[in-house]
């Protein structure tokens, strides 16, 4: 619930609430379940775990953000929601309509909704979205070459048919070679390995995967985003930074984190 990120992709994190159930091999070191194992006692994972809403005061943080924004002309990105779905079945009652309603509020943000449930998308999405949502993007959440051949499409079949903004992939933490299908409509990539979780060490990432992606976005015009190379690699290489976080680091080829190209950074670029 961070007032300005670690992440490096993103200016702010926004939780509207805490909870969710694993669906993924990505899920298997879920970081979110250890905090909140560790700060709030745990119990909001899995099938019929309640989710938490966040209190009111975290729910006022978007609304300070956006008066800053309008102040300096500068729009600043909001990744919602990092310890959560958006689109999950058993969100807390009302706050996804409350989300909907915040975030149309929020216009002078850019918001990143990640998802790990974009087949849900189309039954939870406001009417109208391309009309009144366009300051929002939907990121779908792939770890393998199977989860993205599965979900790219219906994340490109829910741009079409909600005229959403942008729409990227999440590969993260990328556990094999992974390379999109389909680069037409497609926005934004982001690879990384995967991070240590108290007991759990990071699972392998290339350093090939990196490059075969890097290039794949040069090729077709897709902006990718290198977010880390992984506590595995960082091992391998006694890197200082335990993350493999640090493009310092890094061999010079992988210094590579672009934005989505057609995405407004200042209030000006939206009018």
């Amino acid at each position: 619930m961070a007032e300005n990120s670690g992440i490096a992709w993103t200016t702010h994190t926004f939780n509207p609430w805490i909870g969710c159930t694993k669906v993924s091999p990505g899920c298997d070191h879920c970081y979110a379940e250890a905090f909140d194992n560790r700060f709030n006692g745990g119990g909001h994972w899995g099938p019929g775990a309640p989710r938490r809403r966040t209190s009111s005061a975290n729910w006022s943080k978007p609304r300070k953000w956006n008066q800053y924004a309008a102040m300096t002309g500068v729009r600043p990105w909001v990744f919602c929601a990092s310890l959560a779905d958006v689109f999950d079945n058993e969100a807390p009652p009302g706050a996804r309509g409350d989300l909907w309603q915040l975030i149309h509020e929020c216009q002078n943000l850019n918001w990143q909704l990640v998802t790990k449930r974009i087949g849900n998308a189309d039954k939870m999405l406001p009417v109208n979205f391309g009309r009144d949502f366009p300051h929002v993007g939907i990121i779908s959440s792939v770890v393998t070459q199977a989860e993205c051949d599965r979900d790219e499409p219906k994340l490109l079949d829910a741009k079409a048919r909600h005229e959403i903004a942008w729409v990227g992939l999440s590969i993260e933490p990328q556990l094999e070679r992974v390379i999109p299908k389909r680069a037409e409509g497609l926005d934004w990539v982001i690879s990384g390995g995967e991070s240590d979780q108290g007991g759990a060490l990071g699972r392998e990432y290339s350093e090939d995967w990196a490059v075969d992606l890097i290039e794949w976005g040069e090729l077709h015009s897709v902006a990718i985003f290198e977010k880390q190379l992984g506590s595995y690699w960082a091992r391998q290489r006694r890197a200082r930074d335990r993350a493999g976080a640090d493009p310092a680091e890094w061999p010079r080829d992988l210094h590579v984190r672009e934005m989505p190209f057609n995405v407004p950074t200042t209030i000006e670029a939206r009018r």
